[in-house]
């Protein structure tokens, strides 16, 4: 039983996820045969201020941007 997780910055439509979900359904189905319905997805969205790169936060990137 195939699990994806996937951690991203919060802000995207439900349509958005929704897609996200569908292709990366369909990825691991097609690479390696994974019966569709066993494939697990799980997406974790995090608030911009919790995501930092080089001590800077994406939120502070958004700002300055």
């Amino acid at each position: 039983m195939p699990l994806v997780e996937v951690t991203l910055v919060e802000g995207r439509t439900p349509a958005q996820l929704r897609g996200l979900i569908t292709a990366l359904t369909d990825a691991v189905e097609g690479a390696i045969g994974a019966p569709r319905a066993n494939v697990r997805v799980v997406l974790r969205e995090v608030p911009a201020t919790h995501w930092a790169a080089g001590d800077i936060t994406i939120a502070e990137q958004r700002k300055d941007g």
